[in-house]
């Protein structure tokens, strides 16, 4: 919330020293809940209500859809999620957000990733076979992005249970696990 109110308070700071005039201001206060691009109105309170600016689906959208709604999320929050990605999207993207980056096997796009010291610990993923993989990284980068310290426990499931002892005590602190199971729901 700090964001918005302190771009409304440079905005006003702006308007009274003159160097914006009334119907500027006017028109930025009109684009702050929300930016119409034609194709997409990109909620830029998201982030009020929900503590994260809005995620990107992008199944089903254009590379250059992808590109455009990803461009103006970034300018206002400086946080950026696009899952379900394909490699042409990222290209579209990374012309616009040069540092913007690209995680193949889970297909997203993340950009102003949180600093590792200002993550919230707990959340841990435990992934059953190898197939599950792009699942389970989509889910640690989202917790990522969201603020959390996602730990990865990989290549879990049932057949192979003696995998688990040795991480029993990181599974009983962690404070969320998101479990990757595949079609079978196989963990133990």
């Amino acid at each position: 919330m700090k964001i918005d109110e302190q771009r409304i308070r440079e905005l006003l700071e702006n308007i009274q020293s003159g160097q914006t005039d009334v119907d500027s201001g006017v028109a930025e206060l009109r684009g702050l809940p929300f930016e119409d691009l034609g194709f997409a109105r990109v909620d830029h309170h998201r982030s009020i209500r929900q503590g994260f600016p809005e995620v990107i689906l992008g199944q089903g959208k254009t590379p250059q859809q992808i590109a455009d709604i990803s461009y103006a999320i970034m300018s206002r929050s400086g946080k950026l999620l696009v899952t379900r990605a394909s490699e042409d999207a990222f290209i579209a993207v990374k012309k616009q957000l040069p540092e913007a980056e690209y995680e193949q096997s889970a297909r997203i796009i993340t950009a102003g990733r949180p600093k590792n010291e200002a993550r919230v610990p707990g959340v841990l993923i435990a992934c059953a076979g190898t197939s599950d993989l792009p699942v389970a990284i989509e889910a640690a980068l989202t917790a990522e992005m969201m603020g959390c310290v996602a730990e990865r426990i990989f290549d879990v499931g049932v057949a192979g249970i003696h995998r688990l002892f040795d991480k029993l005590d990181n599974l009983n602190e962690a404070r969320a696990i998101v479990a990757v199971a595949g079609m079978e729901g196989a963990l133990p």
